[in-house]
């Protein structure tokens, strides 16, 4: 099986990884990276044996698959160029800033027969499908995302930096129709919201509670999920999980049965790379396609409308 060309855009602090995993994989060749900073282009494409290009137009020329790992604000006029051309793209998350360029891309995927995944890399980390099973009839979602702060990811609102996240991860579970978001959120080191908390109540009965900060003291990606039978703890960073279910004990009293999981140590970006040049190779509908970003995008919005409103 030949392998695949492929290509980065963006060989800055995430975008690097994907040229590392890129050239380090046995079904691609990393063919040549790009970057607005020509010396941290040329600098990453020397550690993995590949080549910068000047322009756009030339690098199309010679990949099949391309990652973009630009600054969000430049992901759709990248992941545009790049669909026009008929390349295979996985763009970082967000798919894009705004629904409306969110949906486009997806239009440009189909037309083009272009697979396009959104990296949305949560849902690859080793202890989500673990868990995954455990969540059947949530009534509750407690989602607690938050970090120290850095200007990498503040062009956009916070909401579109972390929250998004959960968001995406959150829709995954099919919790079903949006009833109603209400939201808050603050600015106080960057010139969009660094701090956020959305309350989404679902059709069904389900809400669910996110938290998103940019400035806090340590790291923190918590969630906890209450169902009629019990309750379901996830710790993404250190990939812990516990499963509690409702019991009798021999007092006849109700107690909780707890049962601890823990995920392997796998790179969730490997894992997801390898999912994306699956979907190329198979032309399967990918783990996270563009119509799960866009739709993550658009719920993202309903959010940082909700922060507008008044009360």
């Amino acid at each position: 099986m030949a392998k695949l060309r492929a290509g980065v855009i963006g060989v800055g602090h995430l975008g690097q990884h994907h040229a590392r995993l890129y050239a380090s994989s046995p079904d691609t060749t990393l063919v040549g990276v790009m970057d607005q900073d020509g010396a941290r282009a040329s600098a990453i494409a020397e550690k993995f044996g590949t080549q910068t290009f000047p322009g756009l137009a030339e690098f199309l020329t010679q990949v099949e698959v391309v990652s973009i790992a630009v600054p969000t604000s430049g992901h759709y006029a990248v992941a545009k160029a790049c669909l026009e051309a008929e390349k295979h793209v996985l763009v970082e998350k967000p798919i894009a800033v705004s629904p409306n360029e969110a949906w486009d891309l997806v239009g440009l995927a189909g037309r083009h027969g272009c697979t396009l995944q959104v990296g949305h890399s949560e849902r690859f980390n080793p202890i989500m499908p673990l868990m995954r099973s455990h969540i059947h009839t949530p009534t509750l979602f407690e989602c607690h995302r938050v970090g120290t702060y850095s200007e990498r990811g503040t062009d956009v609102d916070v909401v579109l930096d972390l929250m998004i996240h959960d968001i995406d991860l959150l829709l995954s579970c099919n919790p079903g129709p949006i009833e109603a978001v209400w939201a808050t959120g603050g600015l106080l080191l960057s010139p969009t919201n660094d701090v956020a908390n959305a309350r989404i109540q679902f059709k069904k009965g389900c809400v669910a509670q996110l938290t998103a900060s940019r400035i806090s003291p340590k790291a923190m990606r918590q969630w906890r999920v209450f169902q009629p039978d019990g309750c379901v703890t996830i710790d993404f960073q250190s990939r812990q999980g516990v499963v509690g279910r409702r019991a009798v004990a021999f007092s006849g009293k109700p107690t909780m049965v707890m049962e601890e999981i823990q995920a392997g140590d796998a790179e969730p970006l490997k894992l997801q790379l390898e999912s994306f040049l699956n979907a190329v190779r198979v032309r399967s509908r990918p783990v996270v396609s563009g119509e799960d970003g866009a739709a993550a995008v658009e719920l993202a919005h309903r959010v940082l409308a909700a922060m507008k409103m008044p009360g």
